[in-house]
């Protein structure tokens, strides 16, 4: 097996780092600095040498991947594969343009605890009745060994009905067509949040949150729902 490439990069800074970083491991890629076959460093480094957290570089790495630039072994790392972009050159730049997995992260973390507030004080009998159904439907996906993200979309989404809010609702459906639209949110959420060891208690979260917007008990939902962003972040960068 072929040994590390050592290539000393540039700390980043502001806004959008993960396109930052992708176009500086690129750069190297095309110089012929790192040659296809060639390991890059682990994530581990990356983050010691940009100076950022394990988002931005996960961020980074996987559109250099969707690209086809780069490819990764399960429990080996990160190889170069190509020199050359396996995806035209336009779908290659929505996937940078797009709102990035990060943003959505951030944006889901800091917005849900406070719509779900609001589920738990107004939901009707109506809303509540719809939540059964869906959380009935994750658990028997769930039993099935299945992970659906319809359906955990079509949750969080019915959450936000039930707060009333025309632009509480008009946020999350935004959420929703960004995590759509976001190749990259797809390509890490299937490698971490759809896990086995991930499916059971994310299934869990959901079903106390349930339970809290259904005896009307916002300070328990919100507690939950702010537990389950944090949990949703560690998945996404941590796992």
């Amino acid at each position: 097996m072929k040994e590390v490439v050592y290539i000393k990069f540039n700390p980043v800074s502001n806004s959008k780092l993960y396109i930052q970083i992708y176009n500086q491991i690129l750069s190297e890629i095309e110089s012929g600095a790192f040659k296809v076959g060639d390991k890059l460093p682990a994530e581990r480094e990356l983050c010691e040498q940009f100076g950022v957290s394990r988002a931005p570089i996960r961020q980074a790495l996987s559109a250099l991947e969707l690209n086809g630039y780069i490819y990764s072994r399960q429990g080996e790392g990160v190889y170069v594969k190509s020199n050359q972009p396996a995806a035209e050159k336009e779908h290659s730049a929505l996937i940078l343009e797009a709102v990035s997995p990060e943003d959505i992260v951030e944006a889901r973390m800091n917005i849900e605890p406070l719509i779900v507030k609001f589920a738990a004080l107004r939901a009707t009998d109506e809303d509540i009745e719809g939540l059964q159904e869906t959380i009935k439907k994750m658990e028997e996906e769930t039993k099935a060994g299945i992970y659906v993200p319809e359906t955990d979309e079509k949750l969080h989404n019915q959450i936000a009905t039930a707060s009333h809010n025309e632009l509480f609702i008009t946020f999350m459906t935004a959420i929703s067509q960004a995590m759509k639209k976001q190749e990259m949110w797809q390509f890490i959420r299937d490698r971490t949040v759809t896990r086995p060891d991930f499916r059971d208690v994310n299934f869990k979260e959901h079903q106390l949150l349930i339970k809290a917007i259904e005896e009307h008990n916002e300070k328990e939902a919100v507690e939950l729902m702010t537990t389950h962003m944090n949990n949703l972040y560690d998945r996404y960068w941590k796992a």
